[in-house]
C-alpha cells in the first residue's frame, strides 16, 4: 500500500509524539519535526506508510541511543492483555465456534497501537470483537488453508497483542508448528522478542524475527532467515496496519486480522474505520 496524502500529517504527529515521549527538549523535538519533513518532502511515489515511519524513528534512535522509549508502556500493555487472558480462555472455551471466537480476539488486541492513538479501552475492543459482525470475513478460508498446511508463519503487531495473538495461536496447535515473527528491534510499541516471551509465546510457538528494526515487514532489509521463512510457509498471518501496508500485494497465502483505524487504511480496503477485518491478499495475477 502506497504513502496516500492522509498520512502526511498522521505521520508528522508520530513524529512529534515520540520525541516527547522520548524526553526531548524543544530543540531536539524540533531536529525530529525537520527531519520528518524532510522525509515526507522527498518521499518516494511508492513507499509505504512504514518505510517513511522507519526514517522517522531511525533519527530519533540516534539521538536517544537506541533505547526502547516504549519499554514500560508495553510491558504495562502486556500485563493488562494478561490480567484479562484467563476469562478470554473461558470465552473461547464456551464459544459455539472456538477458532472463530479466538481471531476476533486476536483482531480485538489490535486496538493497542500507539502509532494510532495513545489511549485505548481493551475491555470494549474485547466486546465489539465478540459482538460486532466481521466487515470482511476470510475465516472460512483462513481456517480450510490451516487445516491442509503443516504449519504457519505468523507475523505480530504491537506488545500487549501478543496476548491475544497467543490465544489464537493455542485455537491452532498443536496440531501445527507455528512460528511466530516479531521485529528486530525496538521501534514504538511494536513487539519485539522481550515482549513475545513476556505474554508466554514461547509456549506455543517458536519465535523469530524479521531482522530488521522498522516497522511492517520490509523484504530489502529482512534477514536471511526471516525470507527463507516467508519463502517456505504454506499459510501466513499477519496482524495489524503496517504489516497490511507493507504486504497487501504478496498473495493468498497471507491473511491479514486487524482493526481499520485510519482513513487511508480503510480507502485501501474499501471499508470504514471502526471496521473488523479478516481478509485473504489477492492473487497477483
Amino acid at each position: 500500500m502506497k504513502t496516500q496524502l492522509d498520512c502526511y500529517s498522521c505521520l508528522v504527529r508520530q513524529a512529534l509524539s515520540a520525541s516527547r515521549f522520548a524526553g526531548m527538549d524543544d530543540e531536539g523535538q524540533r531536529a525530529v519535526m525537520n527531519r520528518a519533513l524532510f522525509e515526507l518532502q522527498n518521499l518516494n511515489g511508492s513507499s509505504t506508510p512504514p518505510e517513511t515511519v522507519n526514517k522517522v524513528y531511525a533519527a530519533i534512535a540516534e539521538v536517544t541511543g537506541g533505547v526502547d522509549l516504549f519499554r514500560e508502556v508495553k510491558a504495562h500493555s502486556t500485563r493488562e492483555a494478561l490480567h484479562l487472558y484467563p476469562e478470554l480462555k473461558k470465552v473461547i472455551k464456551k464459544a459455539e465456534n472456538r477458532f472463530e471466537t479466538a481471531v476476533r480476539l486476536a483482531i480485538a488486541g489490535n486496538i493497542i497501537d500507539f502509532a494510532a492513538s495513545e489511549t485505548y479501552d481493551l475491555k470494549s475492543s474485547v466486546r465489539r470483537a465478540l459482538e460486532q459482525p466481521l466487515t470482511e470475513n476470510a475465516v472460512p478460508a483462513l481456517k480450510e488453508e490451516l487445516d491442509k498446511a503443516g504449519w504457519v508463519l505468523y507475523i505480530a503487531d504491537n506488545a500487549g497483542e501478543t496476548v491475544f495473538d497467543r490465544l489464537l495461536i493455542e485455537e491452532i496447535c498443536p496440531s501445527k508448528r507455528v512460528v511466530y515473527v516479531v521485529r528486530g528491534g525496538a521501534i514504538l510499541n511494536d513487539a519485539t522478542i522481550e515482549d513475545a516471551f513476556a505474554a508466554g509465546i514461547e509456549h506455543v510457538a517458536e519465535i523469530k524475527t524479521t531482522g530488521y528494526r522498522g516497522l511492517g515487514v520490509i523484504f530489502k532489509h529482512s534477514s536471511p532467515e526471516f525470507l527463507k521463512l516467508w519463502d517456505e510457509a504454506p499459510v501466513i498471518i499477519a496482524k495489524g496496519m503496517a504489516n497490511y501496508e507493507t504486504l497487501s500485494d504478496q498473495g493468498r497465502r497471507v491473511f491479514f486480522l486487524l482493526q481499520v483505524k485510519c482513513a487511508p487504511i480503510g480507502q485501501d480496503i474499501g471499508l470504514p474505520a471502526g471496521s473488523l477485518v479478516v481478509r485473504r491478499g489477492a492473487s497477483p495475477f
